[in-house]
């Protein structure tokens, strides 16, 4: 687990770890010295101990595990300091780099600050689009999961005004094919059943309101259909996210950011997780943010990163065992 940005609430997601809430063994890549020092913010006796790769026993009572990854400058909890910039992706690249040689089975990121790691001058739109870079994946898809629902994105961290241009046919297609390979390969559905959402109010209004469903979304989704996969749409997302309709499909399949995610995080904020599909490696997130106002207070609660890190264990025990996530190869349903 990576802890994210320093002066956030990552640190003390990953000190309310220690007391042994999970079975899987946790590895905490970040700085030792911030991880204490946030401990005794919190008023939590907790002890740290290197990582040793070779030591198979789990942390034990209130020890945290941790991969040392140095911070340029001491951080104040709640104080945004780009100076760590770089040791907040260098924990990513150590954590990344672990799951590819096998030290780790899996990854879970606590939230980073994209503005403070643009403000040292490096650019960054996102965890999703830096591990893409960094391991090497061609097309990589945002997924979140929670609420009883699943809800992917075709497009992410962008302005809404790129949107539309981003959105094309080709990109489209590489989106649904890993949405629906993942979703069969990782969370064990046969043949997905995936809703997509159309760009424009009301699905365009047949042109009225935009022309990319006509143009871009329909003709994806019916070269796919005629390949035999279940896909419904252009839908209207206004009337899409309805217990009615959500109970038909799988997945859903919106166009943007906050298309999609709002009514995902209503459902299941603090318990939501975000899982990135496409990787060569297994890896799942928070679905909430740095919270600075929060960071040392003691009123950060965990349950997102507990759901992650289970989802991370599930998938990883389950590709190990050649299975899938939610048991056996033959359920219709997966969970979550």
């Amino acid at each position: 687990m990576t802890a994210g940005e320093p002066a956030g609430i990552g640190p003390d997601l990953c000190v309310a770890l220690a007391g042994g809430v999970l079975a899987s063994r946790v590895v905490i890549v970040a700085d030792r010295d911030l991880i204490r020092s946030r401990a005794r913010t919190l008023r939590r006796a907790v002890a740290v101990a290197d990582f040793d790769a070779d030591d198979p026993a789990p942390a034990r009572g209130r020890r945290l595990l941790v991969r040392h990854v140095p911070l340029a400058v001491p951080a104040i909890a709640g104080k945004l300091n780009p100076a760590n910039s770089a040791a907040v992706l260098r924990s990513l690249d150590v954590a990344a780099r672990g799951c590819r040689d096998g030290t780790f089975s899996a990854m879970v990121t606590a939230p980073v600050h994209k503005g403070a790691i643009n403000d040292a001058g490096i650019a960054f739109t996102g965890h999703t689009e830096y591990l893409a870079a960094r391991t090497g994946a061609r097309h990589v898809v945002m997924m979140l999961v929670g609420g009883g629902m699943r809800v992917a994105l075709a497009t992410t961290h962008v302005a809404l005004k790129e949107v539309s241009g981003r959105v094309t046919r080709a990109g489209l297609e590489r989106t649904v094919r890993v949405l629906l390979s993942e979703l069969a390969e990782r969370f064990g559905l046969r043949r997905p059943r995936v809703a997509v959402a159309g760009l424009n109010p009301h699905s365009g209004e047949s042109g009225y309101l935009g022309r990319e469903e006509i143009e871009v979304i329909a003709p994806v989704l019916d070269k796919l259909r005629r390949e035999g996969h279940a896909l419904a749409g252009p839908l209207p997302a206004d009337t899409l996210f309805v217990p009615a309709q959500l109970e038909r499909y799988d997945c859903v399949l919106a166009m943007y950011h906050d298309q999609g995610l709002p009514v995902l995080k209503h459902a299941a904020f603090g318990g939501g997780v975000n899982v990135t599909l496409g990787l060569p490696i297994i890896r799942t997130s928070v679905d909430h943010g740095t919270a600075l106002d929060l960071a040392g207070t003691g009123r950060a609660h965990a349950g997102s990163l507990v759901e992650a890190i289970r989802l991370a264990a599930a998938l990883a025990h389950a590709s190990r065992r050649g299975t899938h996530a939610a048991g056996g190869r033959r359920r219709r349903r997966a969970a979550p």
